[in-house]
């Protein structure tokens, strides 16, 4: 009689082991890829101010180091979308944390991020790009008549300044058959 509850159990186990299970597959896949613009000359929002450095100065570019790609998901129900390019103006502060995005709709090939039916895709860049993470950027004072070899390089500067900065990005979605690929392309 002891051994029925253990039989019992046993029945009830390999019941449930032998249960079909649904799951869900999401069929969507996302690929993404990003880089950087470059400063755009004329008028525009895309426009950067240049700062001219001194002779005994140099400047470290911020360095990407976390960087989350766009997902669109759900919210963009349609099933086709031709290579279309949001551009995004990121503003990067000292500490190399995202401040704000911008979209960047007045540069030939950004376009397209003013328009409605992108407003997922401008949002699921603007989402990404917030948990962006850079060292940060600095301008290197190096001692008075020292020309520094590498200009980038803050190695043996009597000071360091990290500097906000702004950089540009553009992001290219498509959705073919479903399914979403992201590549960021210069301009």
């Amino acid at each position: 009689m002891k051994s029925a509850p253990l039989l019992m159990m046993a029945a009830l186990l390999a019941g449930c082991a032998t249960q079909d299970r649904l799951t869900t597959v999401d069929t969507r896949s996302e690929n993404v890829g990003h880089q950087r613009l470059q400063p755009q000359t004329g008028g525009g929002s895309g426009q950067l101010q240049a700062y001219s450095l001194g002779a005994s100065e140099g400047y470290r570019m911020p360095q990407l180091y976390a960087a989350p790609d766009p997902e669109v998901g759900d919210r963009d129900p349609r099933a086709e979308l031709a290579p279309t390019t949001i551009c995004l103006q990121v503003v990067v502060d000292a500490n190399g944390a995202v401040e704000r995005s911008l979209p960047l709709t007045d540069r030939s090939g950004c376009a397209a991020g003013a328009a409605r039916e992108n407003a997922p895709l401008l949002q699921a860049a603007q989402e990404a790009v917030a948990m962006w993470k850079y060292s940060s950027a600095a301008v290197c004072h190096f001692a008075a008549g020292k020309v520094p070899a590498d200009r980038g390089d803050c190695r043996g500067a009597e000071r360091i300044e990290p500097v906000a900065v702004t950089l540009q990005y553009a992001f290219t979605f498509e959705i073919v058959k479903g399914q979403h690929v992201v590549r960021t392309q210069g301009k």
